[in-house]
């Protein structure tokens, strides 16, 4: 057993029922003091619930909204795919808040914290307004360039406005939850989407279908809902930073443009930015590849994918978690702390996505059976979710390793990782394996799991090299 897993299984004295309470609380985070394991813990919990909050908002829209109609399901699945451009902007933008801010607080700087927080803030609001008026004020016309036909444009043309021009919230919302995030504060990030979650479950089926006093919106009232619902909750974090609940303390002094802040925000989530939208952007190339092989292949491909991604859930908070340790860490000029927290949440990660992915693939057909689809679809989703759970055992080190050079700053390694990785490998390889070898579909499967076993082992190379730890933000 390599000293990694030995630390992680000395762990297991650790009174694991209090580290939750202490998660869900808030209470106990110190991402430079004490045990590496309770620490990770405490922060990956709130993440992963924050996560899971964050894609309920797009699966209560379509469970009350389908019930409209097919136009009115087509309108809010267009919408999201144009939505897609807000999330990645906003997930890039976060990715230069979190490193930044756990950076300060780690070198014991919290005005420094609140004053990138601020800068950040203000960048944000500034391309929601740009983002507003050119997507917003083209919402008609951009469901028509998706290929939605009239009766989706007239029915869905008022709740694609309304989410567009109202993608502040979005923005603002993932923002202060990086900021919240970067300085350890996990729980206030979690407990505000929980709030925002909770006021769209409730004002949805109040809105579209007119619940007493309230008006019938149809599916308009999703749209309002859910920005009501993210509204709020952005007003609850500006009182949290006001008030200072947690580490982070905005105050009138920080109040004001600073140039040079701004532009360091912006060169790290610019490159975060592009980093997203090369990862999201390579399924689109996928989809090309398996379009040809019919309609059951691709949306077998579709259910396993979602499968994949939602079991990714408890992953992604472990991986954020790595960011945060390894930003404080490099901030209090503890780059060894740093690096051991790194390794022991990519062994979590790999015990948890392993035993996942063994799950998928002893029961894939069960599994795939729930989404329904006729037997064909049915066979393609069970064989594509077993390729690629097969590699998730790398995946797991892979997702905290790209994590973790975020964390410290250094996005460009990622990006780049991205870039071969996910465009000049696994695309060709897909084409490669699904046309010119014959293997049809489980080609594409295939290039998926050599893709992103591919990015691990690179990530743990350049990790390794430890040129991260001197990176400057």
């Amino acid at each position: 057993m390599n000293s990694t897993a030995i630390e992680v299984a000395a762990a297991g004295r650790t009174p694991w029922l209090q580290v939750l309470r202490d998660a869900i609380a808030g209470r106990g985070v110190h991402p430079t003091e004490g045990a590496l394991v309770p620490a990770i813990i405490t922060l990956a919990v709130p993440m992963v619930l924050e996560m899971v909050m964050e894609s309920l908002f797009a699966v209560t829209n379509v469970f009350f909204v389908s019930r409209l109609g097919a136009s009115a399901a087509a309108a809010v699945g267009v919408t999201e795919s144009l939505l897609a451009l807000i999330y990645t902007v906003a997930m890039g933008l976060s990715i230069g808040v979190t490193a930044l801010v756990a950076r300060r607080i780690g070198e014991g700087n919290p005005d420094a914290a609140a004053r990138t927080a601020v800068q950040a803030l203000l960048l944000g609001g500034g391309v929601a307004l740009v983002l507003g008026v050119v997507l917003g004020g083209n919402a008609r016309a951009l469901l028509r360039l998706m290929g939605a036909d009239a009766e989706v444009v007239r029915v869905g043309g008022s709740y694609a406005t309304i989410m567009l021009t109202g993608n502040g919230v979005i923005l603002l919302l993932f923002l202060m939850n990086a900021a919240f995030r970067g300085a350890a504060d996990a729980a206030i990030a979690m407990r505000v989407l929980w709030l925002a979650n909770g006021i769209n479950i409730v004002l949805d089926p109040c809105l579209i279908y007119g619940v007493g006093p309230l008006p019938e919106l149809g599916v308009t009232g999703s749209a309002v809902a859910t920005t009501i619902g993210r509204g709020t909750g952005v007003v609850v974090q500006l009182l949290t930073l006001a008030r200072g609940v947690g580490r982070l303390e905005v105050s009138r002094r920080h109040l004001r443009v600073q140039l040079e802040l701004m532009a360091r925000v912006l060169r790290l989530s610019g490159t975060g930015t592009l980093q997203v939208f090369i990862g999201t952007a390579s399924w689109i190339g996928l989809i090309r590849v398996l379009a040809g092989f019919g309609s059951e292949a691709l949306a077998g491909y579709v259910i396993a994918i979602r499968i994949v991604l939602f079991a990714l859930l408890p992953a992604w908070g472990l991986a954020n978690a790595a960011a945060t340790m390894v930003g404080q860490s490099l901030g209090a000029r503890m780059p060894e702390r740093a690096e051991r927290a790194v390794w022991i949440a990519g062994f979590m990660n790999f015990a948890v996505l392993g035993l996942i992915g063994i799950g998928f693939m002893l029961a894939a057909p069960r599994i795939v059976s729930l989404f329904g689809g006729d037997a064909a679809t049915a066979t393609y989703a069970a064989h594509c979710l077993r390729i690629v759970s097969a590699g998730f055992f790398f995946y797991a080190y892979g997702m905290v390793l790209g994590n973790s050079f975020n964390g410290a700053g250094d996005t460009w390694t990622p990006t780049y990782l991205n870039l071969f990785c996910f465009w000049f490998w696994e695309i060709p390889l897909a084409w490669l394996l699904a046309r010119e070898l014959g293997f049809g579909p489980e080609g594409v499967y295939a290039a998926i799991l050599i893709a992103f076993s591919t990015y691990a082992v690179a990530a743990a190379v350049l990790f390794r090299r430890g040129r991260w730890k001197s990176v400057r933000v």
